[in-house]
């Protein structure tokens, strides 16, 4: 018996793409959460006759009251009680929900609260199968192979020490000590630090100082930081540094021939080394050629249905997108707002810079969701079971998860996201490739009435083409 059907779910339509839920849990459910807030006083509370830790759950609740206790309940218990209302009500919840909490229900009671969430919206479909979609040729320049060998070439550049003034491409070795109004600043000094000049690295003016600097000389660089510098106390700020020039080096990139392939690949001339990469790009531009054929297939799909999409739910699609970057970085170490002070941002900007994304990811959803209602997809147990195989080298039985996810009433999720994937598989392997260039063509097609505004027939859906008198 799954978990979630300890809670039921009645949903109601909201405009705007939200629902209510009225849940209800049963007495027996709420009973066990009291018993288990009654059992976690006793192992605090101490009981003449009884041990500590030892006192029975029914003199904790004479002791204490029925109310207070059930107050801890409902504390525990309502996380999960939520969680499992949203799976029995099987939505696609977008944003964060209105609650009403629950008052404590009388003995024998069901409690009952309420939800109120976004949801996915819902879409009205039009074509979807047997799309006509330009799919691009996989093509390989013959600059795209030399602009890899190039980048191969400046990865084993080597470094010479030269006797000469520095122009740019040099690197040069140097120490620098920063001042701003005669001080020394938290940063601003380096040891050895090597310098690519005409690199960009630093700071604006700091590396034209250098130029036509040789070994041994020393020069003053005046710059001043940006004014949306990472590090607050120094943006805007002018600054003086001192830099001593320790070396000029020369970079020296390998002749490009068999020699150079033999030394650093697998191959021993240089045209079977061209042919390698030759063919990795042809496997790459195949690669990036049906995924355009995939995203135009579906987005072609999109275009044809009628999906309304609120601006809430936008916002609050793109504020969950930004909350998950917030969790990779705080995964990674780095604090979340100062990323943002890097970025020179606020986390409103970032959200609203994503709304175009999550507007287009919810109408995609949206549409896939009802082509899979439409094909009535189903997801066969073995799909399920493949889809939560262990990556390779990892541990684990598929079914012992999949049993964890219907105990949980979690199975719907993965459910739901299968038959998603089903059906863009649908749309894309139905989709009927033409070329590029009738695919342009056809988006270029125009009406002349409504170009010129010359009235026209507004009842007519005639597109003139070339040819047409």
């Amino acid at each position: 018996m799954n978990a979630s059907a300890e809670v039921t779910a009645e949903i109601t339509e909201l405009p705007e793409s939200r629902v209510k839920i009225t849940a209800s849990v049963p007495p027996g459910e709420v009973d066990r959460a009291l018993e288990r807030a009654a059992t976690q006083y006793a192992r605090e509370m101490r009981f003449p006759g009884f041990r500590k830790g030892k006192v029975p759950p029914q003199l904790v609740l004479q002791r204490l009251g029925r109310e207070a206790v059930m107050e801890e309940a409902l504390r525990e218990g309502f996380p999960t009680w939520y969680e499992r209302a949203i799976f029995a009500s099987k939505i696609s919840p977008v944003g964060d929900p209105e609650l009403d909490m629950p008052d404590a229900p009388a003995e024998g009671e069901p409690l009952e609260f309420t939800i109120e969430i976004g949801v996915r919206p819902t879409a009205k479909l039009g074509d979807y199968k047997g799309l006509e979609v330009g799919k691009p040729e996989p093509e390989v320049p013959g600059e795209q192979i030399d602009a890899e060998v190039d980048r191969m070439r400046e990865s084993l550049a080597g470094l010479n020490a030269v006797e000469r003034a520095a122009a740019e491409g040099d690197f040069v070795l140097i120490d620098y000590a920063g001042e701003i109004d005669g001080e020394a600043f938290e940063g601003g000094t380096s040891s050895d630090y090597l310098l690519e000049l005409g690199s960009g690295q630093l700071i604006e003016g700091f590396e034209d100082a250098l130029m036509g600097a040789e070994a041994g000389e020393e020069r003053k660089a005046e710059v001043t930081f940006p004014e949306e510098y990472h590090a607050e106390h120094l943006a805007g700020k002018p600054a003086v540094f001192t830099v001593t020039v320790k070396e000029v080096r020369e970079k020296t990139l390998p002749d490009l021939d068999d020699d150079f392939a033999a030394d650093n690949s697998d191959f021993d001339t240089l045209e079977e080394l061209r042919a390698d990469i030759e063919h990795r790009l042809e496997h790459a531009a195949e690669h990036q050629a049906e995924h355009a054929f995939r995203d135009a297939a579906l987005d072609a799909a999109i275009e044809n249905a009628t999906v309304e999409v609120p601006d809430d739910i936008v916002k609050a699609r793109a504020t969950e997108v930004w909350e998950r970057v917030e969790r990779q970085l705080q995964a990674q170490g780095m604090n979340p707002e100062m990323y943002l002070q890097i970025q020179g941002k606020t986390r409103e900007e970032m959200i609203e810079e994503s709304s175009d994304e999550a507007a287009k990811g919810l109408r995609r959803e949206a549409v896939l969701a009802a082509i899979a209602d439409a094909e009535e997809i189903e997801v066969s147990e073995e799909e399920l079971l493949e889809a939560l195989q262990p990556p390779a080298g990892q541990k684990g039985k598929p079914e012992k998860l999949l049993k964890r996810l219907r105990a949980d009433g979690r199975d719907a999720m993965l459910v739901e996201e299968l038959r998603i994937n089903k059906a863009a598989e649908l749309v894309v392997d139905s989709a009927e490739p033409i070329e590029m260039d009738r695919a342009e063509a056809r988006e270029k097609l125009w009406t002349p009435e409504e170009e010129s505004g010359e009235g026209g027939d507004p009842g007519s859906s005639e597109l003139w083409t070339p040819g047409d008198d």
